[in-house]
């Protein structure tokens, strides 16, 4: 008698080509799949269970370990690798190329504090190498490689054993923090770049100002001398305002006729 096993739970972050391929292609292979995006539209998925926004990364319960495959594709690659990292999952895999992956991971060592074993349990770049040109090529080749992890058939460690999960911050609370703020200053301090509102996903704090910042590279630079940035935009503004022309006075406004000519008191 063959043992029947509960469908696999898929975690998919990110809305790009290969995400979408991911939650179509394995919903129709079994796996039960949930979708993770702050700006992720319902109606595009309808194949996954469901569409939950970025912070339910760190909370969403889970019955079995889910697998997660991280597809932002350099939008928030590192707080959804993150966020994986620190749960009790079965894999992490980021789509990326092995240069963007060597980025992701030389972050992790100098900003997070998780031990080194978990941050070798990260696939990157993952999937099967295929060959892949196409999204749909990339999903099949990721989903390949995670029924070799589930039939315990992989090469490599997926999941390493609790002793790798020191620091799990499972409320989000740490790692990388997501002020809860309205008012956010949207022109990023380090590149200059102005950031819209509803894809304001890299946030620093600092002097009480909340920042939004294009990218998690210069979120990284920020936070490591914010004083510096927010001086050197301090003096740019103050540069920018001295610069400008001085706002003419009624008297010097030229009307386009010709002055009167002064008049001579009477002897």
């Amino acid at each position: 008698m063959e043992p029947h096993l509960p469908a696999p739970h898929l975690w998919v972050a990110g809305t790009t080509p290969i995400a979408g391929a991911l939650v179509a292609l394995g919903a129709a292979s079994g796996w039960r799949v949930t979708l993770f995006d702050p700006v992720a539209d319902t109606d595009a998925f309808p194949a996954a269970e469901a569409v939950l926004g970025d912070r339910d990364l760190h909370l969403r319960e889970f019955d079995a370990p889910p697998y997660v495959v991280v597809a932002t594709q350099g939008v928030w690659d590192e707080e959804a690798v993150l966020a994986a990292l620190r749960r009790d999952v079965a894999y992490v895999g980021l789509v990326a190329s092995p240069t963007r992956a060597a980025v992701v991971r030389q972050w992790l060592r100098d900003e997070t504090g998780l031990a080194e074993e978990r941050i070798a349990a990260l696939r990157a770049p993952a999937g099967l190498d295929l060959g892949a040109e196409t999204a749909e090529d990339v999903a099949i080749s990721i989903l390949g490689e995670l029924v070799q992890v589930r039939r315990g058939r992989a090469t490599f460690v997926a999941a390493p054993g609790p002793a790798t999960l020191a620091g799990r911050d499972t409320a989000g609370a740490q790692g990388v923090p997501r002020p809860l703020v309205d008012d956010i200053v949207l022109v990023d301090p380090v590149c200059g770049m102005t950031v819209e509102r509803r894809d304001a996903r890299h946030l620093a704090e600092y002097g009480g100002v909340v920042y939004a910042f294009c990218q998690m590279g210069c979120r990284t630079r920020f936070i490591h001398d914010p004083a510096a940035f927010v001086a050197a935009v301090s003096s740019a503004a103050s540069s920018a305002a001295s610069s400008a022309p001085a706002a003419s006075s009624p008297a010097s406004v030229s009307s386009g006729l010709a002055a009167p000519e002064p008049t001579s008191p009477e002897a």
